[in-house]
């Protein structure tokens, strides 16, 4: 039976991205990054909350010490939303003003991994960081265009990746103890026509949930097979990013964007840039926390 979703929050972002459940405040984030937005939605009495910044702010990170990590163009920061107080902890390339921040997560040791990419996309021009929890930052795969996705299988042996303009998502030998991968093989690879994929969430049978941009909706895939399960459709074509949401994880939620369309566009696609959800046949895995 497909899954349906329907429409979370107008958000109306330009470029909706890094959606993530927070349990202990019964909430999710998300951003936009153009607007440098960060939202929170609250479960509890249905309330959203929306925290400015000055920059592009392209994903949020949970802490294990009660903050949140964000990023702004290519800093990252702690931030604490209840009292706005923004803390400034380490830049990466310092140099490179035409490079920001993309996708990023933490891993089941708190290091913080995450992509820069250029401005304009110009290939061969990202890399993909791993952070310590002292900040010590470690070039982990060079060369990339949009470095996005990235999640972990359920025993945590293999990191998942995706540099957008590929249209493959690839699979790594992960070690946990030293934070070290190794290539072992492409998983999936996805048609143009379906368009390329983006910010991805991993369940608990091992299973992918791929945002795939211009193609309308999120894809179910194995990364054992390669082959296209499901998909779950929306009204929009920029589906950016998703996430496993709720206390039980059993919905997830969806981030779309409205970049570069044009006024035809956005008339036929007037939902874009909202926030989706969906209700789920099968649980997402809890998200690990930083301890930068």
């Amino acid at each position: 039976m497909p899954i349906s979703s329907r429409s979370f929050y107008p958000s109306q972002c330009i470029l909706g991205e890094g959606p993530l459940w927070h349990a202990g405040r019964n909430s999710c984030f998300w951003v936009d990054i153009e607007k440098g937005i960060l939202y929170e939605y609250r479960f509890s009495d249905g309330q959203a909350i929306s925290y400015c910044f000055e920059g592009r702010t392209s994903m949020v990170i949970e802490s294990a010490y009660g903050h949140l990590i964000i990023t702004l163009n290519r800093k990252i920061f702690k931030f604490h939303p209840d009292s706005g107080q923004l803390e400034f902890l380490y830049e990466v390339d310092p140099e490179l003003d035409t490079h920001r921040f993309n996708d990023g997560t933490a891993d089941s040791r708190g290091r913080i991994w995450a992509g820069t990419m250029h401005l304009s996309h110009l290939p061969g021009t990202g890399t993909l960081y791993c952070l310590d929890p002292r900040c010590r930052p470690e070039p982990k795969l060079e060369g990339l265009a949009i470095s996005n996705g990235i999640a972990w299988s359920p025993d945590n042996r293999h990191m998942f990746f995706i540099d957008s303009p590929t249209h493959r998502i690839d699979a790594y030998f992960f070690n946990e103890e030293d934070g070290k991968i190794e290539f072992d093989r492409t998983a999936i690879r996805i048609p143009p026509e379906m368009g390329a994929p983006d910010g991805m969430a991993m369940d608990s049978e091992g299973m992918l949930w791929v945002a795939q941009w211009d193609g309308f909706g999120v894809y179910h895939w194995d990364p054992q097979s390669g082959k296209l399960i499901d998909k779950i459709e929306l009204p929009v074509p920029q589906t950016s990013s998703c996430a496993f949401v709720g206390q039980e994880l059993d919905c997830l939620i969806i981030t779309t964007a409205r970049e570069n369309m044009s006024e035809g566009e956005l008339k036929k696609y007037p939902q874009s840039g909202d926030c989706f959800i969906a209700e789920m046949p099968v649980k997402g895995q809890p998200v690990f926390k930083c301890k930068l």
